[in-house]
């Protein structure tokens, strides 16, 4: 049996990779232009050539390039207006009323934030076809993201859209069913990397809906994830990573972040090629662990970096992140789960024995008593990483946590992360998106998810209330919702990272409309 998962594994493996290699990214269609259109920073975000939508075929467009580069008086910020359509943003064009009232205002934004199906795209476009309709972060994210999603669907369930949620569940079971796993968006340049694997959750959210039948509907496609994330782990000695995969030194099996390219990301060009001269390893691994943050969702946070080091210092594929893992666990609990309702009690087993090792794992490896919270391991160094950050709250989210743990972290949250406006994301304060003073939608959701299974349902209250404050108080201020919030300082926008501000936005609605659904402001007389 053992022998035919490896096989199956390795057919999915080059199948993937067979897929995969039949479309191509913007710097592969457009060599040469790309890394000058890039470095010589044509537009203000590098995602904005990766989006845009070629005019000509790559042939034309090259010959053209090559031609008119050797001009007096060459422009090249002329030359790419002229031959590629840039993208635009549907919300740009949406103009709130705040007088209408924050309710109305995300019931709005769920028709904003649509989008329809695409059976076929804009040639040479790097948007990936889907089938059903979506919604979209918003700003410069104009594509489906993974992880993103499920907090999206949060709000959706909240407005009683459960075709919407359906047709993006199965946007992503066609993603795993034509590539071989669900990619970072719905992108060329995003097909070498997943995201956190939320879909076993989405499915659950799905079948809250429509009933158990949903977990059969699924059962392949999230048999299919599983074999992306464990692919490779039975090849595995004790100390060795592949992929996605480590084997850890009792020879257990947990997973780290990864990304199957070791180049600068297409949508960041500039800054990984920059970053990567600063400093003093290997560009091809400064890339890949860029890149596996980028995996992570948390890009960047001092999480990934050696303490007291910056960006130049990532390490994100050395560390096995307990919110993967947290996750991994889900999946497999979910498959026992869909495999009994498929009759197949032998596979049903099999789930719930991985899940109890993988639990037995966690605890093992991510447990610090000293610190009493849950901490990502160094697999490279055989140690806790020493950074405090909120992916620890995910095993209470999966029930992983005793009875004591659960308490140790909720004082943890109570006296180190809760400020005026909510749960901070890490303790340190470096200018990166994923540290200090910002907070983020789908991190305060799980705490707080993971906080009410534990029966603290004081602290999880007094989350919500202010996280719900911040973002009212911002939209009226404002009239948006925001990716990230500054919860120190709430009246100060989040800010550091790659790009500006961006509002929308697809999880804050999703995770605020529960959360005020949960939490419904005190009637006042």
């Amino acid at each position: 049996m053992k022998n035919v998962l490896l096989t199956c594994l390795c057919l999915l493996t080059l199948t993937v990779s067979a897929q995969n290699t039949t479309l191509r990214t913007p710097r592969q269609l457009f060599p040469g232009l790309f890394e000058a259109v890039q470095m010589q920073r044509v537009f203000p975000d590098n995602k904005t050539f990766v989006d845009a939508i070629p005019r000509e075929t790559p042939a034309v467009i090259l010959k053209a390039y090559d031609e008119q580069r050797q001009l007096p008086g060459f422009d090249l910020n002329r030359f790419v207006l002229a031959y590629f359509r840039l993208p635009t943003s549907a919300e740009t064009a949406y103009h709130t009323t705040i007088s209408r009232g924050l309710r109305a205002h995300l019931d709005t934004l769920w028709t904003v934030l649509r989008r329809p199906p695409t059976d076929s795209v804009a040639p040479y476009s790097s948007l990936l076809p889907l089938p059903r309709p979506y919604v979209v972060p918003g700003g410069r994210f104009r594509e489906v993201y993974y992880w993103d999603s499920y907090f999206t669907m949060l709000g959706l369930q909240v407005s009683h859209r459960p075709e919407l949620i359906r047709g993006m569940v199965d946007n992503f079971a066609f993603l795993i069913n034509r590539y071989g796993f669900i990619p970072n968006g719905n992108r060329t340049y995003y097909l070498t990397r997943s995201q956190p694997p939320f879909f076993s959750h989405m499915v659950e959210l799905l079948a809250q809906e429509q009933g158990d039948t949903v977990l059969r509907r699924y059962h392949g496609a999230l048999l299919r994830e599983y074999q992306f994330w464990m692919a490779g782990a039975d090849s595995l000695g004790v100390g060795q990573a592949r992929r996605s995969v480590v084997r850890l030194p009792g020879g257990e099996i947990l997973n780290r972040y990864w990304d199957q390219s070791s180049e600068p990301r297409e949508e960041s060009y500039q800054e990984d090629v920059l970053a990567a001269k600063r400093g003093n390893r290997p560009a091809a691994q400064f890339y890949r662990d860029v890149r596996a943050a980028a995996a992570s969702g948390w890009d960047f946070s001092s999480r990934w970096f050696v303490p007291g080091a910056g960006l130049e210092s990532i390490r994100t594929t050395s560390l096995v992140p307990v919110d993967l893992n947290c996750l991994l666990y889900h999946l497999e609990t979910t498959l026992a789960r869909s495999s009994t309702l498929r009759a197949d009690a032998i596979a049903a087993k099999s789930f719930r024995a991985k899940a109890a090792a993988r639990a037995k794992a966690i605890q093992q490896y991510c447990w610090n008593k000293q610190a009493n919270w849950f901490v990502d391991y160094d697999w490279e160094k055989r140690q806790f990483s020493p950074v405090r950050t909120l992916a620890g709250v995910f095993p209470l989210e999966s029930g992983l946590a005793t009875a004591t743990q659960a308490k140790r972290v909720a004082e943890g949250l109570q006296r180190d992360f809760l400020k005026p406006g909510g749960l901070v994301t890490t303790l340190a304060t470096t200018g990166q998106q994923w540290d200090a003073p910002n907070a983020w939608a789908p991190l305060q959701w799980m705490s707080i998810q993971g906080l009410r299974r534990y029966q603290q349902q004081e602290l999880a209250g007094t989350i919500a209330q202010r996280w719900i404050s911040l973002n009212s108080s911002v939209f009226q201020q404002t009239g948006k919702l925001m990716e990230k919030y500054n919860v120190l300082q709430p009246s100060i926008p989040g800010g550091g990272g790659e790009y500006p501000l961006q509002d929308g936005f697809g999880w804050t609605n999703g995770v605020l409309l529960h959360l005020m659904q949960k939490y419904p402001a005190p009637v006042m007389h």
